[in-house]
């Protein structure tokens, strides 16, 4: 392995309430084929976070979105060896909040906390989530 193979990958992740909901998309592709997290993706080369942030909400859900405060930032291992260093940013829906799956998202839905709790997630989503107080904006059901 050279040492860009090693390199970490920066990542963005979009945190979307609407109306006490939360946005998460299926994935329907590795890492996390199959389970719910919420819409994100790699930083392309020339993109800020913020730029990365918005692309991936309107490929992974058709939703536009204003782009605010990063609300913390965590690190998990990528299935290709490397890691992905992930900026989670706070997000505004602009316009309507009707989204559709689109790119690797296999669904999309807005949940509420209850939802939350019965979906299969990627690992150490509710944990964060919790630990970052994202949660307390939620309605129960």
């Amino acid at each position: 392995m050279s040492g860009d193979d090693t390199r970490p990958v920066p990542c963005v992740g979009a945190l979307v309430l609407h109306e006490g909901r939360l946005l998460l998309v299926r994935r329907g592709h590795e890492p996390g084929r199959g389970l719910w997290s919420v819409p994100g993706g790699r930083v392309e080369p020339g993109e800020t976070a913020a730029q990365a942030c918005a692309r991936e909400v309107l490929e992974e859900t058709g939703l536009v979105v204003e782009v605010g405060a990063l609300v913390g930032t965590v690190e998990r291992p990528s299935h290709e060896g490397t890691t992905y260093v992930i900026d989670d940013l706070a997000c505004t829906v602009v316009g309507s909040a009707e989204a559709t799956a689109g790119d690797d998202a296999d669904e999309v839905r807005w949940v509420s906390r209850d939802e939350l709790d019965a979906l299969p997630l990627v690992d150490l989503l509710l944990e964060t989530l919790d630990g970052w107080a994202v949660l307390d904006g939620m309605s129960e059901s």
